[in-house]
């Protein structure tokens, strides 16, 4: 057999290098365009057709419709989007993954790639090794775009001759000749395989390359298109399996509205391909079901003419040149015509179900329910998952948002231990107190490592400067939460203590502890709306400072009139022991939540500059 495994694995490699090209030209523009992205989303998203050209634009500039409706999918998880303005930019990103369809299309097969992908790689190698984050980007968005387009050359050229080796795809001239049963099967071929690549782009790379070297018919191809546009549903379902019930909602909307999409088309499928070929034909590109007619009427009678066109040859005979240009413009036309196709499916079934956004809302929380109407386990995380790491740069948010559930879940913690002090002691609602304390220490480092290994998995993505800095602020606030519920534990711990060794505070002392639990409390209480603000202002900050200060003097001033108290027997000893232990912790804690303030200022202070 002619076709080598070296051979497959040039093809493998082909795929790989497309995609990591399209993997690496979206993340460099989203690192180039991230705080931009998310302030579009949340301007523009205030009704379903501003919504819907925001995931036009959206798509269109990452070049990966993946990408932004797992943004989509986070930013609903997240709490930043409803469900309904979700529906509407998922159906926008529908129509902007056709521009990567048309950039495919054109260039793939009208412009010798070599010719650009190499100098843009030399312009953007210098700025991967500049200074400016900024300029690093865009230096990896031109690799990757080269690298896409150099992919997509590799790929025209190692996917195997058909007609040389009859063996390798003898499968597809089986299938092609079943009528609709063939539509239906490579509609689900195109599905399965991007699920697979997890990239609809590449699925489209491989349809035009097929179809324009006459393997597969121009209905057989489009078929396959209508197919991948089901399969890239599979990314965000991913993303949604560890998320919340919202996200899993926006999710199964993105499902429900491409396959419903592809039902309507399959049904009208003829006419269909029928209306694009004479949009195709009235444009003067020429008829795409032309090219395929041509190859079957050349490979018995000229296979070599066939061989030489399609890999890339020649042939020593005086109507070659004529023949090989008729040949490459019957392959623009199919590129044209596939390439039409879905731009003028995703179109229409944009046009039509936008109206019924309403409705694909009320049908998705019918399909996907709350198991538990309580909500979720409170060790859970509310916001973040694991699965929501594709698009690193636009993850930040949902930190964010998580880092701000994680300091109201404290604040409730050191509640309790307000509660505890002046609950009766050896009673069973002290013990359950108690216990509820103790879980949910356990709950906050719990939430801790969660958090903190949510956050090293983005740093490990590709991050601008910018990001890398607000997740090295984010890991510092996670780490000095977690002490404050140590703190507050320390509290309940010492009340523990002093319980099992029989002493009773007077009220003089329990007086002095509510007043110190005070100035606590409302630290804690300008911490959590430090951390709830987009941008928090400095004379909010400077409240926490103040509130500082004011523990600090009370510490002292509450550590020198105990000494006093003891030698005037206002009462015993080793009560002054456990209350200057309470009175040391609190001052302790307050410490902790200056440390996530000074952390707030300098992010703030980074953003501002």
């Amino acid at each position: 057999m002619e076709y080598t495994f070296l051979d497959f694995l040039t093809l493998i490699g082909s795929v790989g290098l497309f995609l990591y090209g399209m993997k690496v030209m979206s993340e460099g523009l989203q690192k180039v365009a991230g705080d931009r992205l998310r302030n579009i989303l949340a301007v523009m998203t205030k009704n379903r057709f501003s919504g819907m050209f925001t995931g036009i634009l959206i798509t269109a500039l990452i070049q990966s419709s993946s990408a932004s409706t797992v943004m989509v999918v986070s930013f609903v998880n997240a709490g930043l989007m409803t469900l309904g303005q979700s529906m509407a930019v998922i159906m926008g990103a529908n129509v902007g993954t056709t521009v990567t369809a048309w950039i495919i299309s054109i260039f793939g097969f009208k412009v010798n790639i070599t010719l650009f992908a190499l100098p843009l790689i030399g312009l953007g190698t210098p700025l991967l090794f500049s200074r400016n984050s900024t300029h690093k980007s865009w230096g990896e968005f031109l690799i990757g775009f080269s690298f896409l387009f150099m992919g997509l050359d590799y790929l025209n050229h190692s996917v195997p001759d058909l007609k040389s080796n009859p063996e390798i795809f003898e499968f597809l001239t089986s299938y092609t000749q079943m009528g609709f049963l063939s539509i239906l099967m490579f509609c689900a071929v195109g599905a399965i395989v991007t699920m697979i690549v997890q990239a609809s782009s590449a699925t489209l790379a491989i349809s035009l390359i097929m179809c324009s070297k006459g393997w597969i018919t121009f209905d057989i191809a489009a078929a396959l298109i209508l197919g991948s546009n089901i399969g890239t549903t599979i990314t965000p379902l991913l993303a949604s399996i560890s998320a919340n019930v919202s996200a899993k909602r926006a999710a199964m909307g993105h499902l429900l509205f491409n396959v419903l999409g592809s039902v309507w088309t399959l049904i009208l499928y003829y006419p269909f391909i029928r209306f694009i070929v004479w949009i195709c034909t009235s444009l003067g590109v020429g008829n795409p079901n032309d090219l395929m007619a041509f190859v079957s009427a050349n490979e018995q009678t000229n296979p070599s003419l066939i061989n030489a066109l399609n890999n890339g040859g020649t042939l020593h005979t005086p109507d070659f040149e004529q023949q090989k240009a008729h040949f490459e413009a019957m392959q623009f036309s199919v590129s044209f015509g596939l390439s039409m196709f879905h731009t003028v499916f995703n179109v229409i079934n944009v046009t039509i179900m936008i109206w019924f956004t309403g409705l694909y809302e009320k049908i998705v929380t019918r399909l996907v329910r709350v198991k538990d109407k309580k909500g979720e386990e409170e060790f859970q995380l509310k916001f973040i998952s694991r699965g929501m790491l594709s698009a690193s740069e636009l993850n930040l948010p949902q930190a964010h948002q998580e880092i701000a559930v994680y300091a109201e879940r404290v604040q409730r913690m050191f509640g309790m231990v307000e509660d505890l002090l002046h609950e009766k002691e050896g009673s069973e609602d002290y013990m359950k107190l108690y216990n509820r304390i103790e879980k949910y220490e356990q709950i906050c480092d719990r939430m801790e490592l969660e958090i903190a290994g949510f956050l090293n998995l983005v740093v490990g993505g590709r991050l601008s400067f910018d990001g890398k800095m607000r997740v090295n602020s984010m890991l510092s606030i996670v780490t000095e939460i977690e002490s404050i519920g140590d703190c507050c534990y320390n509290l309940a711990r010492t009340l523990q203590r002093k319980q099992d060794s029989h002493i009773v505070f007077n009220d003089e002392i329990i007086g002095n502890i509510d007043a110190m639990f005070k100035l606590n409390a409302e630290a804690l209480n300008n911490m959590v709306l430090l951390l709830s603000s987009n941008e928090p202002t400095m004379s909010e900050i400077m409240v926490s400072y103040n509130k500082e200060c004011e523990i600090n003097n009370f510490r002292n001033q509450l550590r020198k009139s105990n000494i006093e108290n003891i030698n005037n027997k206002h009462y015993e000893y080793q009560s002054g022991i456990y209350y200057m232990d309470m009175v040391a912790e609190c001052e302790r804690l307050g410490d902790y939540v200056i440390n996530v303030v000074d952390a707030i200022k300098q992010q703030e202070e980074r953003h501002a500059q």
